[in-house]
């Protein structure tokens, strides 16, 4: 199982010279890749090309880059430069956001996501190929018909033969999507005991696709927080799985609530998107039980973390993406280091 470290949105209370030094540090110590986010703030490709010239072995992934925000062709222009500029390090990882964000901040539908998708991936693959791209879909059509559009290939070859490309899902259908057209999976709020209920989702859709999932990459994004105080390891996860839980999405579509209740937290589930919704979050935080808390992270003391390790080895994970719950450079760096060596 290879580590990987989620450096997450930029700018939030972390100086790009901390990012710089944690990012070395990391590479120093051996983790397989870096990966960046993106929301409504900081975007995840001027960073990676950022990184590109200040590292020289760790991948460079993005967690995510958001469909709404660009053309396929565009996200593989902006692969393709990255590939380029890393001598073969990039990881591609892509995913369709949420309502909110995709119709809210990129004025984009969310509609027929598991199609959209789908062809996003195809004209991706056709470009990064260098291909002239010429594509007839449901949700998409290059080029344009009845207009001036001109079939056009990339003028630039990625280094890698075959850039891998990973989707972050976690609901049913495009988790199956995942297994169907992409090299790597990315989930959130991932719980190892439950992966025999994802498994047979990710091999159904590789048999659509007429392969095994031999080389696919299981690559879930983890918080871990190592420390001997297991209450104080747990109340740093509150805030992001309250957030995810009872306030990523509206209460009628929130991904991540749907997929907590799968696990067996139904009530529990509910009663935190109630409380996050109406304003009490700190309730919100409270509800959390530590079971839950300890299905989808990685807290505690150092013996109980490398067990859990195991856990996640045991499971198929092949990266497991680490995000230190801690907010000094010096903190991130020590957790950092913790878990390289508990995964040793």
């Amino acid at each position: 199982m290879k580590l990987g470290v989620h450096i997450g949105y930029w700018g939030l209370g972390l100086s790009s010279d901390d990012q710089r030094e944690i990012v070395q540090e990391a590479e120093r110590l051996g983790y397989d890749s870096v990966w960046a986010a993106e929301a409504y703030g900081s975007d995840a490709a001027t960073i990676l090309g950022w990184l590109a010239g200040l590292t020289s072995t760790i991948k460079l992934g993005s967690a995510i880059f958001q469909m709404p925000a660009r053309s396929p062709a565009m996200t593989a222009m902006t692969a393709a430069t990255i590939d380029q500029l890393s001598g073969g390090r990039m990881l591609l990882g892509i995913g369709s956001s949420g309502p909110q964000v995709a119709e809210g901040w990129h004025g984009q539908r969310f509609a027929r996501q598991i199609q959209r998708t789908r062809e996003y991936v195809a004209v991706v693959r056709m470009a990064l190929a260098r291909e002239r791209v010429v594509f007839d879909g449901e949700t998409l059509t290059l080029p344009l018909p009845d207009g001036p559009g001109k079939a056009l290939k990339l003028t630039i070859a990625p280094v890698q033969e075959q850039i891998p490309i990973y989707l972050a899902a976690i609901g049913p259908n495009n988790t199956r999507l995942a297994g169907e057209i992409a090299d790597g999976w990315i989930p959130t709020l991932f719980s190892p005991e439950h992966v025999a209920e994802f498994r047979p989702l990710l091999e159904e859709g590789a048999a659509r696709s007429g392969r095994s999932l031999e080389g696919f990459d299981v690559a879930p994004q983890v918080n871990v927080f190592v420390t001997d105080d297991l209450a104080a390891a747990r109340d740093a996860m509150r805030p992001f799985i309250a957030l995810y839980v009872g306030g990523m999405g509206s209460r009628e579509r929130n991904f991540y609530n749907a997929l907590v209740q799968r696990y067996g937290f139904e009530d529990e589930a509910r009663d935190v998107q109630d409380l996050y919704l109406e304003g009490k979050r700190n309730e919100a935080m409270a509800r959390l039980s530590a079971e839950l808390i300890d299905t989808v992270s990685l807290c505690g003391p150092a013996d109980h973390v490398r067990e859990r390790l195991a856990v996640y080895r045991d499971a198929g994970v092949g990266t497991l993406g680490v995000s230190p719950l801690a907010f000094t450079k010096g903190d991130r760096l020590e957790q950092l280091r913790l878990i390289a060596e508990l995964a040793a």
